[in-house]
């Protein structure tokens, strides 16, 4: 059935909202929202789709999701805002400010490292219970005392939930506050964005259910096969790739209200497609009604490579920033300028200077895809027609 699709669209950028239609109507997605500011004003804003993935209620204008691992590219603008004020020192070892984190072989580990996947704490020996994870304490207990699987700062893997106690203890030992704190006092409410590290309960009606989904037969899309070694990192659970998606064990009830509460920066984050582009739009340039996040120069710093090449978790050839992703074959955004982070499943945001960009996309029909949805992709090529 035709799916109702609200919001607006400049003219100029009907392209993107027919991406958008077609996501629906070809690859399967359920309910949805995509935003683009560019040069500070907001140029698209589109929702449609149910609510919850598995329901009916209709998917308004104030709907607000998980988003995975795009929570990371938001939580990434605190310790560099931290940087920009001059309360962080990229260059310095993370022990400087967190003694404990010195031990199993972590003593020079730089912040930099931290922020570039190449500390070499991807996983755990033990992985944490929710409880755990969500408690404050045990998840920096954790990584403070685990081994270094490499020698930190002479690879990067990705660390696809350790991120979230390395960054949150960092930020919390630097400053005595925490990251969601700081995201909501200094960008979200200046701003206006609805997005949260760390849900408050006066917003949890808001939230979609979601829910795993496999695109139809229609979809028409290449069934491929991964690469061997990919296949068997994903399948041996005593890989690094396995271990490091399951160092929260049993693996989350992500629509549990008390998850959604948790602020755990790699995986956590709920807000709109339109917080998100407003976000990234607000790291490049001053947002209409509001102002920027980033200096010029941390602009620049963001967007910078400090890890690329072969990546000891995906499996693939990754590039990161300090917390973003990079354009890249295994993450692709709009051009080699871009900086962002997508969410396993589907959704992905990001920033690209060069264009005056800032993306957001949200769903609650979570695919098997790690970096590269083909509904996102479908997205990003088609604003890449228009500009």
């Amino acid at each position: 059935m035709p799916v109702d699709i609200q919001g607006v669209v400049t003219e100029g950028f009907e392209p993107v909202r027919d991406a958008f239609v077609r996501n629906f109507e070809v690859l399967g997605d359920r309910g949805a929202a995509v935003a683009v500011y560019r040069d500070g004003r907001k140029v698209v804003d589109l929702w449609g789709g149910t609510k919850d993935a598995d329901g009916t209620e209709p998917w308004t204008a104030d709907t607000v999701q998980i988003v995975r691992s795009a929570t990371k590219g938001v939580a990434a603008a605190v310790p560099l805002l931290l940087h920009q004020r001059g309360l962080l020192d990229l260059d310095a070892p993370v022990a400087s400010y967190w003694p404990e984190f010195k031990a199993g072989g972590k003593e020079k580990t730089l912040v930099r490292d931290l922020l570039a996947h190449r500390a070499g704490v991807p996983a755990l020996d033990r992985g944490l219970t929710v409880a755990e994870a969500a408690d404050g304490v045990s998840g920096a207990r954790a990584v403070a005392a685990q081994r270094a699987f490499w020698e930190p700062g002479t690879a990067h893997g990705y660390h696809a939930q350790t991120f979230s106690w390395l960054l949150s203890e960092l930020v919390l030992r630097a400053t005595g506050r925490t990251i969601g704190g700081i995201l909501a006092e200094e960008m979200a409410e200046p701003l206006g964005l609805d997005f949260w590290i760390g849900l408050p309960e006066a917003q949890a009606h808001r939230v979609g259910r979601v829910a795993p989904v496999d695109p139809p037969e229609s979809a028409g899309l290449l069934r491929t096969r991964p690469r061997r070694n990919v296949s068997e990192a994903y399948a041996d659970p005593d890989s690094l790739t396995r271990r490091a998606f399951a160092a929260i064990d049993p693996v989350p009830d992500e629509n549990d209200p008390a998850y959604r509460a948790a602020e755990l920066p790699a995986s956590a984050g709920i807000g709109t497609a339109r917080a998100l582009a407003r976000f990234y739009g607000a790291t490049i340039g001053v947002v209409e009604d509001g102002a920027r996040i980033f200096t010029p120069a941390t602009t620049a710093l963001a967007g910078k490579e400090f890890s690329a090449g072969p990546d000891r978790v995906l499996v693939v050839n990754t590039r990161f920033g300090p917390g973003y992703m990079l354009h890249g074959p295994a993450s692709p955004l709009l051009s080699p300028a871009s900086f962002g982070h997508p969410g396993r499943g589907g959704s992905l945001a990001f920033a690209d200077p060069e264009a005056g960009i800032g993306f957001g996309y949200v769903t609650n029909a979570h695919a098997k895809s790690v970096t590269a949805d083909p509904r996102a992709q479908a997205l990003v090529r088609a604003l890449r027609s228009v500009l």
